[in-house]
């Protein structure tokens, strides 16, 4: 059983990594223009993605949907950017290596050996994110 997730460090194969919960074949196109599944009502204006096996699996433990967690390794058919939702506005720098674009993402394979949080951290997650919420401070920059 691999290990949990560690923050901050570059998944091994250099990809550009997706958490989700959609069920995804290879080829199929991320797109822009989908519903959040942070703030209820939302449509995005990017397809977020991520150089770290951590942040794709909390974007698989926190996506919508009944279904089991996913992790795809994905190419973004255009230019990246940081993600302002974290780089430099929560942790200095882009330390989760978190990007988005406004151009479609291929899902070009998916990682199966992958071990979420544990129930501490996800309930410590839940709890921030609550707190966040309560104190008006939960905004997407999209």
């Amino acid at each position: 059983m691999p290990s949990s997730p560690k923050p901050f460090e570059r998944h091994e194969s250099g990809a550009f990594l997706h958490g989700t919960k959609a069920a995804l074949e290879i080829g199929d196109l991320l797109v822009p223009g989908r519903y959040s599944n942070y703030e209820e009502g939302r449509v995005m204006n990017h397809v977020y993605v991520t150089k770290t096996l951590d942040a794709a699996v909390w974007g698989a433990e926190f996506a919508k949907g009944d279904g089991r967690g996913r992790i795809y390794l994905v190419e973004p058919e255009g230019a990246v950017e940081d993600d302002p939702n974290v780089t430099d506005k929560k942790l200095p720098g882009n330390p989760t290596l978190s990007y988005r674009t406004r151009e479609p993402v291929r899902i070009v394979g998916e990682l199966t050996d992958w071990r979420g949080h544990s129930e501490e951290q996800l309930q410590a997650m839940r709890d921030g994110l609550a707190d966040l919420r309560r104190r008006g401070l939960d905004v997407i920059y999209d």
